[in-house]
């Protein structure tokens, strides 16, 4: 398998000249990804050797630190792409934190609060099942606060992403894409499957309702903090392999873009006995 680069998906990334209306991008499998599920399956299966070993580099060294940010409608897939993706890796160090509604004590806080304190640290890969964004997704579609307070949060979520990244943060921000299609099937696949019930929620169906305006807000959310030192990447979310996939070779080559090495010793372990 040839070695990866974080450039090779550029055309992924959110720009003003690429990627910044969602009903122009395709949500099922681009071109470059496999035609065939196995083939796809066959190559994740290769990519979780190689994220296992330069997780453990990167923990090892504990200079940097990575955080990956999922965002997407509803069934898109977010704890889905975590499961198949971080297959394999150290849980130590590999977390995830997921933001849902916030308790009474974190609306005490400023909005940010409960996000900063979930920062990676040193060596650590960081998860954000849903983030700071829902304040300018949510917060805006159900008019949970005025327009006057929402819109001010772009500016703060560019300097809080810019700080993390002064302070030696790697960030990188994924859309799971799906279209309405797809997000209907899997709903009903969730009450057709007694299994899967427990994940059904009414609330479900209100925000469908409102799909439009999550659009709108994904859109702008996109256009004002999409930036080179945290972008966003349109991950085509139709097909739960190719989703898998496709993250999994972004944070491989993210990775492998570091150069990571297993820190040099200060003796020779070659004149060391053990007795």
């Amino acid at each position: 398998m040839p070695d990866l680069k974080l450039s090779d998906f550029d055309h992924y990334l959110v720009t003003k000249k690429q990627n910044a209306q969602l009903a122009e991008v395709p949500s099922d499998p681009w071109a470059d990804l496999p035609n065939k599920k196995s083939e796809a399956v066959n190559e994740l299966s290769a990519l979780h050797l190689r994220l296992a070993d330069l997780q453990q580099r990167f923990f090892v060294d504990r200079r940097k630190k990575l955080l990956f940010v999922l965002q997407g409608m509803d069934t898109s897939g977010k704890n889905g792409t975590i499961r198949n993706v971080f297959r394999g890796v150290n849980p130590q160090g590999v977390h995830v934190a997921s933001f849902e509604k916030p308790s009474s004590r974190e609306i005490a806080h400023d909005y940010l609060w409960r996000v900063h304190k979930r920062a990676p640290c040193n060596g650590e890969i960081m998860i954000f099942d849903r983030s700071h964004y829902e304040d300018v997704l949510a917060v805006r579609v159900n008019q949970l606060q005025p327009e006057s307070v929402w819109r001010k949060r772009y500016r703060h979520i560019n300097d809080f992403e810019q700080m993390l990244t002064d302070e030696g943060t790697t960030i990188l921000k994924f859309f799971l894409h799906i279209n309405q299609d797809t997000q209907k099937e899997r709903l009903q696949e969730r009450l057709d499957t007694p299994a899967k019930n427990w994940k059904f929620d009414q609330s479900d169906l209100v925000a469908r309702s409102k799909w439009n305006d999550y659009v709108a807000a994904y859109e702008e959310a996109f256009a004002r903090t999409s930036s080179p030192h945290a972008p966003w990447y349109i991950i085509p979310a139709n097909k739960k392999w190719a989703r898998n996939l496709l993250v999994a070779r972004i944070v491989v080559a993210c990775l492998e873009d570091m150069h990571l090495s297993y820190p040099e010793v200060d003796f020779d372990p070659a004149k060391v006995q053990i007795d």
